[in-house]
């Protein structure tokens, strides 16, 4: 294999939590008077970190989100996962191809610590996390399309920009990747290829990105 690390998104490419977060995220935002539909969510914050949310509010409307958004929207969130959360289909597949081959692999999320592993306790992913593979966006200053949070991961992992491959689903975490000076494989099962410009390949099902890592 030409990459000696995978770096993993983690909503929407190891757990199909997209669908659930970005409905409640525009159910709340239209709740506190910011009309917001579902696919305008999936648009402005898909792949992002929450301070985006806050940031594009104020700066649409002047007006700031109540100070226990954040709080808010993680617990109904995880209420969410709690009831509907499972792993994108054949995710396992290609976490165990790569055991089997042995090739370092790491999750670097816009996500919070929390998050990440609410999500991997409910959907059985943690078997396959240690703890220092699992990177937020609250380990560094800029989150995505900063290409900060993926350089970290190189680092902690030990492996250098150029012989990592980022796997991602969001036009913000794309851009991040590129600017790390990494392969990134767009996975186009919720968004566009053509949103997704830049990237290495894209593929829509899983099994054709262990072809890819092969």
């Amino acid at each position: 294999m030409r990459y000696e690390l995978v770096i993993f998104d983690n909503d929407g490419v190891l757990v199909d939590s997209e669908p659930i977060s970005n409905t409640i995220l525009a159910e709340y935002l239209t709740e506190l008077g910011h009309p917001t539909t579902y696919q305008e969510s999936l648009r402005d914050y898909m792949g992002a970190a929450v301070h985006r949310v806050h940031d594009l509010v104020e700066e649409r409307t002047g007006e700031k989100l109540p100070a226990d958004f954040d709080a808010t929207l993680h617990s109904r969130i995880f209420a969410g996962f709690e009831r509907e959360l499972v792993p994108v289909p054949g995710v396992e597949d290609v976490l165990a191809k790569l055991v089997a081959d042995g090739i370092p692999y790491c999750v670097a999320s816009s996500g919070s610590h929390e998050r990440i592993r609410v999500g991997h306790r409910k959907t059985g992913l943690d078997q396959w996390f240690e703890e220092e593979w699992i990177f937020s966006a609250e380990d560094v200053g800029h989150g995505k399309p900063a290409p900060d949070l993926f350089l970290l991961a190189a680092e902690r992992m030990g492996v250098a920009p150029e012989r990592c491959v980022v796997i991602e689903d969001s036009p913000l975490g794309v851009e991040a990747a590129r600017a790390a000076g990494m392969d990134v494989y767009g996975f186009t099962s919720m968004m566009p290829a053509d949103r997704l410009a830049g990237v290495t390949g894209h593929f829509s099902d899983m099994s054709q990105l262990r072809e890819l890592l092969a």
